[in-house]
């Protein structure tokens, strides 16, 4: 199974229109420190669905043993998915991530029922804020895990 896109909410945290830019500037400055000082937070870079272009994003990540990370498209409790969301949807071929210096290319996939229940309740024990966003939107928030390709 590869990533399954759900519904967007009605109701949700409006990112203001500054995000995005601060976004890109984050994900080049974990680049360049190597991702030095970032303990849980990786870069994800997919292929634009639109653009065709490799896009980067930094996320919190919840490691999973060896070559699995959970990732959460929270993007703060908004109405709608974060783009990096239906880039991994739209172009699953095309997704690596950066774990401090190292990158690697990743398959993702969707979790539903028992396993996305599970590795919530993991996520929100680690990480409390996730719950909170959850609060702030009517959609099911989406938990991707991402396994190392070798």
């Amino acid at each position: 199974m590869t990533v399954t896109i759900t519904p967007n909410g009605t109701r949700g945290f409006h990112v203001p229109g500054a995000f995005r830019p601060l976004a890109r500037f984050h994900a080049r400055l974990y680049k360049l420190v190597g991702g030095r000082g970032h303990k849980n937070i990786v870069v994800l870079s997919t292929r634009g669905s639109t653009s065709g272009l490799e896009r980067s994003s930094t996320v919190a990540s919840f490691p999973e043993g060896e070559g699995n990370w959970l990732v959460v498209a929270s993007m703060g409790g908004a109405a709608n998915h974060p783009s990096w969301y239906v880039n991994l949807a739209k172009n699953p071929d095309h997704v690596y991530l950066q774990v401090r210096g190292k990158r690697y290319r990743v398959k993702p996939t969707s979790l539903h029922g028992a396993d996305r229940s599970a590795a919530w309740k993991r996520i929100t024990s680690e990480a409390a804020n996730f719950a909170e966003y959850q609060t702030k939107t009517d959609r099911e928030i989406p938990v991707v895990r991402l396994t190392r390709i070798l």
